[in-house]
C-alpha cells in the first residue's frame, strides 16, 4: 500500500519534473509491539486512543510541528506547508536533490540542515495526505547521548551550524538571510 501510494504520489504530483520536497508525517508510539495501522483512519482512532502521538511533540515539537498535522487529519489532497526554524521532516525528494550536508554526522542537525538547503533552492514543501510513518522505540544513539554529555560536542555542532549558515549567505546571498535571522530569534 504505501509504496505503491508514494509511486502514485510522485507521478500525480509530476515530481521529477518540478523542484518538490513530499513530507510524510511521522508519529510515534511508546510501545515495542504495534500492530502497524492498515488507513488513515486507524491512525486517527489510535491517535485518539493515545496509543500513538506525533512525532516528538513531547521532546522537540519544532521539528515536526510544520506539518501542521491538525490539516493533515482532514486533508484528502497534498497540501503546501511553509519552511520554519528547526523544520526536520522525513522527505520523499528527488534523486537528484541537494544531498545531506556532511559535517553533521552523528547527533544534530542533518535534517534541520537538508530542509533548510532544499527551501533556500525553492523547493516546494508539500505534505502527503494519506501517508504516515511510525517511529518505534529504541534504546538511545551513542551519538544522542555524547551530545547530551558533551559540551564539548555540543560547541562543535553549534560552530558547525554558523559555518553552515555563512555557506548558506555565499550561496544563496540575500534569500537566505531568514534563516540566520530564524536562528538568532530563537
Amino acid at each position: 500500500y504505501s509504496s505503491y501510494y508514494h509511486r502514485n504520489s510522485i507521478q500525480q504530483l509530476e515530481l521529477p519534473q518540478r523542484k518538490a520536497a513530499l513530507i510524510v508525517p511521522a508519529f510515534e508510539t511508546l510501545h515495542y509491539r504495534l500492530t502497524f495501522p492498515k488507513s488513515k483512519a486507524e491512525l486517527l482512532s489510535m491517535l485518539d486512543m493515545g496509543s500513538l502521538y506525533t512525532f516528538r511533540y513531547h521532546v522537540w515539537p519544532k521539528g515536526h510541528a510544520p506539518t501542521d498535522y491538525a490539516k493533515w487529519r482532514t486533508a484528502t489532497v497534498p497540501y503546501r506547508v511553509a519552511w520554519q526554524p528547526d523544520f526536520e521532516p522525513y522527505v520523499v525528494v528527488r534523486r537528484d536533490c541537494p544531498k545531506y550536508d556532511q559535517r553533521f554526522v552523528g547527533f544534530g542537525w542533518n535534517k534541520v540542515s537538508h530542509i533548510m538547503e532544499l527551501d533556500a533552492q525553492e523547493y516546494e514543501l508539500l505534505v502527503l495526505p494519506n501517508a504516515f510513518m511510525i517511529h518505534m522505540p529504541h534504546a538511545p544513539s551513542f551519538d544522542i547521548s555524547k551530545f547530551r554529555l558533551s559540551a564539548g560536542y555540543r560547541g562543535c555542532l553549534q560552530t558547525l551550524r554558523e559555518e553552515f549558515h555563512q555557506d548558506l549567505s555565499r550561496r544563496y546571498g540575500a534569500a537566505a538571510l531568514k534563516y540566520l535571522t530564524a536562528e538568532r530569534s530563537l
